[in-house]
């Protein structure tokens, strides 16, 4: 109940609070589908930002492994491209070390110590140039030896027959496996090397002549300096690299959790894309090398790439935030301005149709609230002076009604006498005396009964019968004539606004025994305009009284004087407007003419009648 009481209160019936909300909603949408969006391909390109720096750190370790495996492949390179070192160590792996030792001493003494022959030293010098090194081992297959070179030119020889180790079996599977890998457990027994962070490579040693295997040569290089060559990536890096052998086993791990077991997400990282479910939800990039056989892993928890951008989705949010405060606050503070401008406007349009025709709207502004205020005011001032003009009409009016009935001492008493008096004369034969009290008795019954609608008919009528009392009183002597057409007989006007100009000239322009006096009324439309024209011979106006009752026009009419011109040029003008009302044209001695200037449509003079 409450809930709809709210909703016919503020909503139904309010067309602002509507586009408050329907424009908060599109623009609410609009901004979150564009933060989405933004912090969709902003965060997207964060974390591709972050894989590729990984890719870089991994790409790194590749070719740092690679750089080694090189390395290692070029010592038996070497070896077999120089022929004396290929002897010396075919020799090395193909007899008894006391042999070998025995060989050695030989040649140095037939060459009177200045033997060159490049031997074991080869790899003692190796072992010099590269720091990462920790040992390198030759393996004899057909003896089954180690001879193990260590930092510090430190070398020992250890014998591995296989009735009493393993080595020479794991020897034998190492060399169906891949060429990178982490060193065999019983290797590092053998030769007392127990650092965990250690990998192996290892390539065959075969006799050049009969091509067949008769060693191995294997390098442990230490961890450090995979290390190294990530060193300018770490910062950078999200997450872990680890380097894994054929058969899962860690070579290197940046996190250090792994050394000396199996990768336990080996199986999961063969057969993933891109993401992966290993210790938590991952991205996982992998960098194979198929020919050393290793494969270097990228590990990048989502939540640790996801802490990346979290700012970033902060920063949308508040961003997103102000930008749906911004853009609701300021429309809303501009609908709300005009909601109040138009509930100002509707609250006058109320004081008007409440009858207080004095209420104003005061807004000057130029929009189109502006323009509509200003309207409106204009519609008032018009009404007002339409109301104005019609009142003090009809008040004209009544008041020269009123008028012409009180210079007439009780119409209706006076009326009754003037029917007993004609008949009197009627029946002495005074038929013109009859004929004048019949006008006069018709004209007085119009006055006291008058018709709701008057007619240019009823008009011209009563002039008719006010003028035959004239031309029955001044017989030869007086003549009038009334022209017009009959199809404009129905047209409505004010009462009383002929006989007053006739009346004019019988008091001013009538001469007393002047012979041909005449006066003659036309009707005629022109120019859109209805004109009623009277036009004597009588005495006429002198041209300065004339301009004095051309000025008099435009003055208030004085009390006492309404049946003057200025009583019928003021009420025209009341009724029609300032355009409409008398034409004065005299001349002295020649006579005068009065036109009565109406509207010249049948519709415009019955609105205002």
């Amino acid at each position: 109940m409450r809930l709809g009481r709210l909703y016919r209160t503020y909503l139904k019936n309010n067309l602002f609070i509507k586009m408050i909300l329907l424009f908060a909603a599109i623009t609410i949408a609009t901004i979150v589908t564009l933060s989405y969006i933004m912090f969709d391909v902003m965060s997207g390109s964060i974390v591709r930002n972050e894989l590729d720096n990984q890719k870089k750190a991994m790409e790194s370790v590749s070719s740092f492994l690679n750089d080694k495996y090189e390395n290692v492949q070029s010592y038996v390179l070497d070896i077999y491209r120089d022929t004396s070192l290929q002897t010396n160590i075919s020799f090395f792996l193909s007899r008894p070390f006391e042999e070998y030792v025995q060989n050695r001493l030989d040649q140095y003494v037939a060459s009177d110590g200045t033997v060159s022959t490049k031997g074991l030293d080869y790899f003692d010098n190796k072992m010099d140039d590269d720091p990462d090194i920790a040992n390198l081992i030759l393996y004899s297959m057909d003896k089954q030896y180690l001879y193990v070179f260590k930092k510090n030119n430190v070398s020992k020889l250890v014998p591995t027959n296989a009735a009493r180790s393993y080595v020479p079996d794991s020897m034998a599977m190492s060399m169906e496996s891949g060429n990178v890998s982490i060193p065999n457990t019983w290797v590092r027994q053998a030769i007392e090397q127990g650092d965990p962070k250690l990998y192996s490579i290892r390539t065959p040693i075969n006799d050049k002549t009969t091509l067949k295997n008769i060693g191995l040569l294997l390098v442990y290089y230490e961890s450090d300096g995979i290390e190294r060559a990530l060193a300018s990536y770490r910062d950078q890096m999200q997450g872990y690299i680890v380097v894994l052998s054929p058969d899962g086993q860690v070579i290197f791990d940046s996190s250090d959790r792994y050394y000396g077991k199996p990768y336990p997400y080996a199986s999961q990282i063969e057969t993933l894309n891109e993401t992966a479910m290993l210790e938590e939800a991952s991205y996982v990039t992998t960098l194979a090398q198929p020919q050393a056989g290793y494969t270097v892993v990228g590990v990048a928890p989502l939540a640790e790439v996801a802490a990346s951008y979290a700012g970033l989705k902060q920063t949308i949010m508040l961003i997103s935030a102000i930008c749906i405060v911004v853009a609701l606050v300021i429309p809303s503070v501009f609908v709300v301005n005009f909601a109040k401008r138009t509930n100002k406007i509707l609250r006058f349009m109320r004081k008007v149709e409440g009858g207080d025709l004095s209420a104003r709207i005061q807004d000057e502004r130029e929009d189109e609230l502006g323009q509509i205020s200003r309207s409106f005011n204009e519609m008032l001032d018009e009404l007002t002076r339409y109301i104005d003009s019609v009142y003090k009409a009809e008040i004209k009016q009544k008041h020269t009604e009123l008028a012409a009935l009180q210079a007439r001492v009780n119409p209706h008493f006076l009326y009754n006498t003037l029917e007993v008096i004609r008949m009197r004369a009627l029946s002495q034969g005074a038929t013109d005396v009859g004929d004048m009290i019949y006008s006069l008795s018709v004209l007085f019954k119009s006055y006291v009964q008058p018709k709701t609608v008057h007619t240019l008919r009823d008009e011209l009528e009563n002039s008719r019968l006010y003028l035959e009392l004239f031309r029955i009183r001044y017989k030869d002597r007086f003549v009038y004539d009334i022209k017009w057409d009959e199809q404009l007989a129905d047209w409505e006007m004010p009462r009383m606004t002929l006989q007053p100009l006739i009346e004019n000239y019988i008091v001013h322009g009538l001469k007393g025994r002047k012979e041909n006096q005449a006066i003659h009324i036309s009707v005629a439309i022109a120019d859109e305009q209805l004109l009623i024209a009277t036009e004597d011979n009588g005495s006429g106006i002198p041209s300065k009284k004339l301009e004095e009752l051309v000025h008099a026009l435009s003055l208030p009419e004085e009390a006492g004087e309404s049946f003057g011109l200025r009583s019928v040029h003021e009420r025209v003008r009341l009724l029609y407007g300032g355009e409409y009302g008398l034409r004065l044209e005299s001349e002295e001695g020649s006579g005068t003419k009065v036109t009565i200037v109406l509207p010249g449509t049948r519709e415009r003079l019955a609105d205002h009648v």
